[in-house]
């Protein structure tokens, strides 16, 4: 809806931005005070522009980005001001952004909060990211210029890490957001010659705070993810991979080292893993595995020298942390060190790298993982990451590490124990306990093994080295043909009924209006039909018969309105409708026999009245356009049913205009049929007799026009002929 504002006058209110403006003495904090002073800086306001623009006024707003406010100060100077000042940076006036740039003395000052003197507070650390971050896309040129001229602001930064808000800074600097700008490529050169990425990852030491290695890793990451450039390629070089190494084996009791740097060399051997992330994703059961990964060799070997180290870590008998749990106890629990651990082996798989896979044999990892994920069954990310090892195994062309796989593992031994006994084992040298007195439950890794089950079937039909080992085991083949087999049958989710159809699977159809569209009515024409039905049906008495004379109409259904109606009463099911459980519109071609009973009166539900004698006249003639109820659906001749399914009654025809339809020699008189006999003229009356008895043989009317069922009544039976009486 739009508003007419021709009338409005808006002297009488002016812009409190305008009334400050006025004023002969007014000063910034007078405008930071008004709300609307947001709004006038995107509108552009020239007289607010010209006023901000200047440098005076451009320092004040940011010495209150900057500066933390004295302690007695009233909370507009704490909260309110701070906020308006960067929000008017932001809006990215051009003169605004211009003045910042251009005067070295104002620059200076925006980054003299990096200053290690200065208190760094989040709320002020993301006004100083956002002003940053701003100048970056809209000047960036004079901004990196002032960079290159000033390399002791990516000390800074980088000392500042910690703090999300500088890391954004520093991701955004190095040129990891895709943001491209002239000379950006020299500028990337620049950096990569410069000791920024020793800064960083020596950021990944020890000594330093959890939130510092994972800003630090994060901003790794985020460059390796920027590849090709010539910080990545100086990043994935043998030095600095062994330097992240140092890092998080420099102290075993520092976990977040290590997790934080074995992320970095995960996103090195796979820079497209945005972390968290599993090996592989699933869509309705169906798993789709990554392919193998190609990565610089260089950097793979530079790992490999670390993994006997890694292994040692994945040692659980020298911990001796207890943690309990709902099912026991974990002795101790595995760790998201031994976890990233896992996944660091599982990448380092998916490189396909021979010598790689040489010395996770050779030093045993495969085996330890292995026996992980049997020690931990309620660790569902373990069970994720080792079957991911074990599919890279097995889809690998190497026989070497398949039988090391089958024989030295013994997986095949393993996955049939497990499912022999699903109880989770109480013998006291494991790390996953039971608790005591309780019985033991049932082991939560058997999901993974049906699928590591089912992908060495599957792989083996294809490989002869996994064929040869499978076949081997006497047990397996028993086992594969009876007890997964029907095991795979019941997890099928493709035959589960759970209250939908169990050919969903099947249907191409996306949403309930595909049934409606299907079908081959006239969608306008049949509600128009049930919108009549129901005319008649609503009133039950007199009172309301005058309001059956309205316009046509206020009952016209569009195609829209219609299909509502139809999809509402069920009449797209294939299972029947709101009404009854026949077709509603099941047209035949069957003719009634002369035994069977003529339908006399037919509603738009499938809904019969007969009757005979003085009830209502009947016929023997029969006609192509009758509407079959139902194949199992009778009515006795000459008697009227109690149990009619008819929801609109039997008088919904029953009205008080009286209008005469003459059909050869028989006249239809107010809803009564009546003809002359040879003992004279018989009226007969829906009153006297409770049937509706309209016509002697059901009609075709889908596609009436508006103007009611009458006309559709005398002109239906104007065309099959005239209804011949009863002797």
């Amino acid at each position: 809806m739009f508003w007419k504002l021709n009338n409005l006058s808006y002297s009488s209110s002016p812009s409190p931005i305008e009334s400050t403006l006025d004023k002969e003495n007014f000063t910034l904090e007078e405008l930071l005070e008004e709300e609307d002073i947001i709004q006038e800086c995107k509108a552009l306001n020239s007289r607010l522009i010209n006023f901000l623009k200047d440098k005076t006024q451009v320092e004040k707003l940011l010495r209150y980005i900057i500066e933390e406010s004295p302690e007695d100060a009233d909370s507009e100077r704490k909260f309110k001001f701070p906020f308006m000042s960067c929000e008017i940076f932001t809006c990215e006036v051009d003169v605004i952004l211009k003045t910042l740039v251009e005067e070295e003395e104002l620059i200076d000052l925006l980054f003299s909060f990096l200053e290690p003197t200065r208190p760094h507070s989040a709320s002020l650390a993301g006004y100083f990211s956002k002003v940053v971050i701003c100048l970056m896309m809209r000047k960036t040129i004079p901004l990196m210029n002032y960079v290159q001229a000033h390399q002791y602001v990516f000390q800074q930064l980088v000392d500042l890490i910690g703090i999300t808000s500088i890391m954004e800074v520093l991701v955004r600097l190095v040129g990891a957001d895709d943001h491209i700008y002239p000379n950006s490529t020299d500028v990337m050169q620049w950096l990569a010659d410069s000791n920024l990425l020793e800064m960083i990852v020596d950021k990944l030491s020890p000594s330093n705070p959890s939130e510092v290695h994972a800003n630090a890793a994060e901003t790794l990451c985020t460059i390796t993810r920027s590849a090709p450039s010539p910080l990545a390629s100086k990043l994935s070089s043998s030095s600095f991979v062994a330097r992240i190494f140092g890092h998080a084996l420099e102290d075993s009791h520092s976990k977040s080292g290590l997790v934080h740097s074995l992320s970095v060399c995960i996103s090195l051997l796979d820079p497209n893993r945005s972390p968290p992330s599993f090996l592989f994703h699933s869509f309705r059961g169906q798993h789709y595995y990554e392919s193998t990964v190609q990565v610089n060799q260089e950097t793979v070997g530079a790992m490999l020298p670390k993994l006997g180290d890694l292994l040692i870590l994945l040692n659980v008998s020298l911990d001796e942390k207890v943690l309990p749990t709902t099912y026991g106890q974990l002795k101790p629990p595995l760790g998201k060190h031994r976890l990233k651990i896992v996944e660091f082996i599982a990448v380092l798989l998916k490189t396909g790298n021979e010598i790689a896979e040489q010395e996770l044999i050779s030093s045993g990892t495969i085996q330890r993982v292995l026996d992980l994920f049997f020690e931990y069954p309620y660790n569902n990310a373990l069970h994720h990451h080792v079957e991911s090892i074990i599919v890279s195994i097995l889809e690998s062309k190497n026989n070497i590490i398949i039988d090391h796989l089958f024989q030295e593992c013994g997986l095949v031994k393993k996955i049939l124990q497990t499912d022999k006994s699903p109880i989770l084992s109480g013998e006291i040298d494991q790390p996953t306990l039971a608790a005591t007195g309780r019985n033991a439950p049932r082991v939560g890794n058997l999901g993974h093994v049906t699928r590591i089950a089912n992908k060495i079937i599957q792989l083996g039909n294809n490989d002869i080295c996994i064929q040869t080992h499978i076949q081997e085991s006497s047990e397996w083949n028993e086992w594969q043909t009876t007890v997964l087999q029907e095991r795979n049958i019941v997890e099928n989710v493709y035959r589960w009924a759970c209250g939908r159809p169990s050919a969903l699977h099947d249907r191409n159809r996306d949403s309930d209006e595909d049934d409606i569209h299907d079908t081959d009515y006239d969608v306008a024409a049949l509600a128009n039909n049930l919108s009549q039905a129901f005319r008649y049906s609503i009133y039950d008495n007199d009172e309301g018969n005058e309001n059956l004379d309205r316009d046509d109409e206020e009952v016209y259904f569009d195609d829209e309105s219609a299909e509502v109606v139809v999809s509402s009463l069920g009449l797209g099911d294939d299972q029947g409708s709101l009404f009854t459980n026949s077709n509603w519109f099941a047209f035949q071609n069957d003719n009634v026999g002369e035994d069977d009973a003529p339908i006399n009166a037919t509603s738009s539900n499938g809904g019969t009245g007969t009757g005979t004698g003085n009830g209502t006249g009947t016929g023997n003639d029969s006609s192509d356009d009758e509407v079959m109820v139902g194949e199992d659906e009778s009515v006795p001749n000459g008697t009227t049913s109690d149990s009619n399914p008819n929801p609109f009654g039997q008088d919904r025809f029953n009205t008080d205009d009286s209008e005469n339809y003459e059909i050869e020699g028989e006249s239809l008189t107010n809803g009564t049929l009546s003809s002359d006999s040879g003992s004279g003229s018989t009226e007969r009356s829906q009153k006297s007799n409770g049937a509706a008895a309209l016509f002697e043989e059901d009609v075709e009317f889908v596609g009436v026009e508006v103007e009611g069922t009458e006309k559709a009544i005398d002109q239906a039976l104007k065309q099959n002929g005239a209804v011949k009486k009863e002797d």
